[in-house]
């Protein structure tokens, strides 16, 4: 083991420790930008406290471990690497994201995969309002995000592509369950699948069936998602549940408005 700074540890060749208690955000950034390009590969952040943009501007694999609360814009326009959050992760996490993976253990805030284009999101709990706004698919990729719990408000809102999945697995009977209105507002193009019933549908989306086609990719998703998290719940009781698929009711939702 190796001091490489004064709170880092670096073990072995491809693997190092980052005390960031106290460090600004702009220097922990630029330590994972260094140490990626050092060779490292598996970096555990501890006291994470608010610190922005941990992810973004990586250029090669990077798998980063985070234990506390990331600041906004974790993973920003991420190309690739991997994050793990042993917490809750605060706005925008996977902001325009192009590739890669994160997974919250917590909750998540609101705009959760802005403008993604690429990669997955798995949230175990619940994430906050406009998750998914304006994602979309691009270069033949199809982006993926998993909220475990429950969403707030203006779900998918203008999303144009990908994937995104509500489990509900959170809500709990009388209450506790965030209202989410308003799903699918100036939605022009992707799926949303919602576990359970879905409360407000906004005018640019509509609700049909979901066929053996849908249900095949939802057990797979929860597949997947289960192998990141403690469920509490078999994939089969999971399944047992009706899924609400919304898609868009047009692709131009305000065509009229351009001409």
């Amino acid at each position: 083991m190796n001091d490489i700074h004064g709170c880092v540890k670096r073990f072995e060749v491809d693997r190092a420790i980052i005390d960031a208690k106290g460090m600004h955000y702009f220097e922990l950034n630029a330590l994972l930008r260094e140490l990626s390009a050092d060779g490292i590969r598996d970096v555990e952040v501890y006291n994470v406290y608010g610190q922005r943009y941990i992810g973004t501007g990586l250029k090669t694999p990077l798998n980063i471990r985070i234990y506390g609360v990331p600041g906004n814009d974790l993973g920003a326009f991420m190309d690739g690497q991997r994050i793990f959050v042993y917490g809750n992760a605060q706005d925008g996490c996977g902001n325009t994201m192009n590739d890669g993976l994160i997974i919250v253990h917590g909750d998540s805030g609101d705009v959760a995969g802005y403008g993604m284009r690429g990669g997955k999101i798995f949230v175990k709990g619940d994430a906050g309002f406009r998750v998914g706004v304006h994602m979309k698919e691009y270069g033949g990729k199809r982006p993926t995000i998993i909220i475990g719990g429950n969403v707030g408000d203006f779900l998918g809102e203008y999303m144009s592509g990908g994937i995104i999945l509500v489990l509900n697995l959170s809500r709990k009977e009388g209450g506790g369950k965030r209202s989410m209105k308003f799903v699918g507002v100036g939605m022009h193009g992707g799926t949303i699948y919602i576990r359970g019933e879905v409360v407000h549908v906004a005018k640019e989306a509509r609700v049909v069936e979901t066929d053996e086609h849908d249900l095949r990719l939802i057990s797979e998703l929860v597949r997947d998602f289960s192998t990141c998290f403690s469920l509490g719940m078999s994939i089969d009781e999971i399944m047992s549940n009706e899924f609400v698929k919304v898609v868009p009711a047009s692709s131009r939702p305000y065509g009229k408005l351009y001409g």
